[in-house]
């Protein structure tokens, strides 16, 4: 494993995991649980989209589908640790937003490493 995706998949990955549960943690008080997810995905989406265009620099596009299967992973194991066992929500964590958040976390790096590769190959 290469120093660079170590840091742009566990570093990265990691940070917007982050990033998004300490707002969902400051939005809990103030937010009904079922709309903090909607809530923080735009923000997120911004966030990671400003991570793969500003902060990850690759040609090769095995480097964006690992981020996708490290970033996914780190938030599927993350949520289910520090979510769903530590406060147990009572009616359920999995839902719509949750699985929209799985999905872009996977998407978003293979859609702009496609687009970033192309771009460089024009």
């Amino acid at each position: 494993m290469t120093k660079q995706i170590v840091r742009d998949g566990f570093g990265w990955g990691f940070l917007l995991w982050l990033v998004g549960y300490v707002i969902g943690i400051a939005l809990f008080p103030f937010v009904p649980g079922w709309a903090i997810g909607w809530i923080i995905m735009p923000i997120g989406i911004v966030l990671t989209l400003g991570v793969l265009f500003r902060k990850i620099d690759s040609a090769e596009f095995s480097h964006y589908l690992s981020l996708a299967a490290i970033w996914t992973a780190i938030a599927v194991v993350f949520d289910y640790f520090f979510l769903v066992l530590i406060f147990k929500p009572a009616d359920g964590y999995y839902k719509l937003d949750v699985y929209a958040y799985y999905v872009l976390m996977f998407v978003l790096p293979i859609a702009v490493g496609l687009r970033k590769i192309e771009a460089k190959n024009r």
